[in-house]
């Protein structure tokens, strides 16, 4: 990946947390972690990994928790706005469209520190 697309895909991650953070009033998306933004090489589409602060509903022992719909059907109803947003304020010859995609890393690193923590807790033998 080139440098100019490593800075882009972070320029867009800045703002578009910070637009959720202070523009954004869909009250079904909440506190959101932006963990990535990779842009295609043609500035077409920008896949936009997120994870909720939120407890996620958690999965099966092995399962990774489930994304919520709800927060997901905030930021496609977001989308938009936000790439109209961007336009304004990012010198891009094209403002990717914006695809939201759910990260469950922030939970399964949550849910692997627990684990560990379960262990410590248990008596030597």
């Amino acid at each position: 990946m080139s440098r100019r697309s490593l800075r882009i895909n972070e320029q867009l991650r800045a703002e578009l947390a910070r637009l959720l953070r202070v523009e954004v009033t869909d009250p079904r998306i909440g506190l959101l972690v932006l963990t990535r933004v990779s842009v295609s090489a043609d500035l077409s589409v920008a896949r936009v990994h997120w994870s909720a602060l939120e407890r996620e509903s958690l999965g099966a022992d092995d399962s990774p928790p489930a994304p919520s719909p709800q927060v997901q059907a905030g930021l496609e109803s977001a989308a938009p706005f936000l790439r109209r947003r961007l336009a304004r304020l990012l010198p891009l010859p094209r403002v990717p469209e914006l695809r939201f995609h759910h990260d469950p890393s922030l939970a399964l690193g949550a849910q692997m520190i627990a684990r560990i923590n379960e262990l410590g807790d248990d008596p030597p033998r």
